[in-house]
């Protein structure tokens, strides 16, 4: 049995991600924000584990894990919380671009740290659940592209360093996929949101889990997973 740590298990790809690794008999452990969050991730995944820590102050989790049970072992770190908001350069403010940053990069990279030492013991993996935004950026999504730019260094330089310890690292990047960041964004766009129209959460769900379960003998680095339709 595999132990993973997952971070945005509460609803779209994360959640599917979840959900399969607990319904082939894996152990998840999932991290929540505060305590009311673990408690909603416990009702949405029946016998999950949860860890609580705010993605958004990463300076503080470290802190907060000290604070709890930690797992033994962890054989894959999966990060694929993220927020988003959409803004021109000349209208974000630094608190928009702290919010994103923290979240979607600094967090992962502190998180990352934290549990390396499980992982080297594991020979485990991480995956980075990035965007298509984490290759391209476009008009009103400098922050958030920025973010997932970094992300996407992150998992580059921790494959390259991580891979003589037995961890493997990949960068997943899908494009639009029916999720509630999607519909936020159609609200910052203006635009009417059809979730038939994108990618199903569940589709990605069987990327990563491939990932996973790839032989030791290969790694996947990199994956994009855009639209079919």
């Amino acid at each position: 049995m595999s132990i993973h740590l997952i971070t945005g298990a509460g609803s779209g790809i994360g959640e599917a991600v979840a959900r399969r690794l607990r319904e082939r008999g894996d152990e998840v452990v999932l991290l929540a924000r505060d305590a009311g969050r673990a408690k909603e991730l416990t009702e949405l995944h029946p016998g999950a584990r949860t860890l609580v820590g705010d993605l958004g102050n990463p300076d503080r989790l470290a802190w907060a894990f000290a604070q709890q049970s930690l797992p033994d072992r962890i054989d894959s770190l999966l990060h694929i919380a993220g927020v988003v908001e959409l803004g021109p350069v000349g209208g974000l403010s630094p608190k928009a671009w702290h919010f994103q940053l923290n979240t979607n990069l600094v967090a992962p990279a502190e998180i990352t740290r934290l549990f390396l030492p499980q992982l080297r013991v594991a020979q485990g993996h991480v995956v980075f659940v990035n965007s298509g935004a984490g290759l391209s950026a476009h008009v009103e999504w400098s922050a958030y592209a920025a973010s997932k730019h970094g992300l996407k260094a992150l998992a580059d330089s921790l494959r390259e360093e991580e891979h003589g310890n037995g961890v493997r690292v990949t960068s997943v990047y899908p494009g639009r996929t029916a999720s509630p960041m999607q519909a936020k964004v159609h609200r910052q766009e203006g635009k009417e949101y059809d979730a038939s129209r994108f990618i199903d959460p569940e589709s990605v769900a069987t990327t990563i889990v491939m990932a996973l379960d790839l032989p030791r003998d290969a790694e996947v680095n990199d994956l994009t997973v855009r639209p079919g339709r």
